[in-house]
């Protein structure tokens, strides 16, 4: 067993203690992922620590909370498409009525490549809920989209400007 030290964040004298064989358990959107065996060096002041460098805990730590949030991103993609299928709207629809953003980012979305804007979910999930504001939101989305509606023209020729 390792002696204590001095903590390196809080700088308490003899705080800082090392620990191996810990279990702890990570939770991501209701996913739980346990991680056995773990060793580290932690305060008995601050309470903060880190993991033992000369061991795998900071790699299978991290590797169990990548994989949680992997999860939950396919979790959430998955309920949007069921979403979007129960509102009967094409992946394109869709973004044309609720994302503003494009085909392919939503398609990501779905798979849980990327994570899906908060309001946009949020969003499905209402509609989810509530479908029949669909055609509300169809109503409302008329004329919404700024997207060319601003035009320019070029002009060449030049005015005299005059004096009154």
């Amino acid at each position: 067993m390792k002696k204590t030290e001095l903590c390196y964040i809080c700088g308490a004298p003899d705080a800082l203690s090392y620990f191996e064989g810990r279990s702890e358990t990570i939770s991501v959107k209701g996913m739980e992922r346990r991680v056995d065996n773990l060793a580290g060096w932690e305060c008995k002041v601050c309470g903060d620590g880190f993991w033992d460098p000369d061991t795998d805990s900071a790699d299978r730590y991290g590797e169990a909370g990548d994989e949680l949030v992997l999860a939950a991103r396919k979790m959430i993609g998955a309920e949007m498409k069921r979403i979007r299928r129960k509102l009967h709207l094409t992946q394109k629809e869709a973004v044309d009525l609720l994302s503003g953003g494009g085909h392919n980012a939503f398609s990501r979305y779905e798979r849980g490549e990327v994570p899906a804007p908060k309001p946009l979910v949020l969003l499905m999930r209402f509609l989810d809920r509530h479908p029949h504001l669909l055609a509300d939101a169809k109503a409302l989305a008329e004329g919404a989209d700024m997207r060319g509606a601003f035009t320019y023209t070029v002009n060449n020729d030049t005015e005299a400007l005059k004096a009154s």
